[in-house]
């Protein structure tokens, strides 16, 4: 059975990967080095779907491999999507979960609630979440991640 801890512990890492990847926004090669490791660490590309939908996309909504992802972690020259500016070189300092509650089973987890991205300014962005996890080799690794804006009546 997967533990509340193993899902909090994968959560604090992909917020630090998130911030890690902004703090070497400036060393190019090593930000995507990093970045590309990240990904490979924390996503299931490798062994099967990723249902990705990340936060600020409108043309290209949803990035089912690792190289669309990149370009929405990362953007670039030459990065997949063109509408991509790189979400996690914002740089955000610290990104902060809260859960509105988890799924656990044997080898499957779903966390649902808001997280924070906290910029160089300390203001928190407010973005909701779900992310799917299933256990391979004894690792938590992401195979449904949904962000959004909370809705805003305007």
């Amino acid at each position: 059975m997967i533990t509340k801890e193993q899902v909090l512990n994968a959560q604090d890492n992909w917020g630090k990967g998130v911030v890690k990847i902004g703090a070497l926004r400036d060393t190019r090669i090593e930000c995507e080095n990093f970045a590309n490791k990240f990904l490979k660490e924390m996503y299931s590309f490798d062994d099967g779907p990723v249902l990705f939908k990340p936060t600020k996309c409108e043309i290209e909504q949803f990035r089912p491999t690792h190289q669309e992802a990149l370009s929405y972690f990362v953007a670039g020259e030459d990065r997949t999507c063109k509408e991509d500016k790189g979400f996690a070189i914002n740089p955000w300092t610290k990104v902060r979960f809260e859960n509105t509650n988890l799924i656990l089973e044997n080898n499957r987890a779903i966390s649902m609630g808001n997280y924070f991205f906290t910029d160089l300014n300390g203001d928190e962005a407010k973005v909701e979440y779900t992310f799917g996890y299933k256990l391979i080799n004894g690792v938590l690794k992401i195979d449904v991640h949904h962000s959004s804006f909370p809705y805003s009546i305007v």
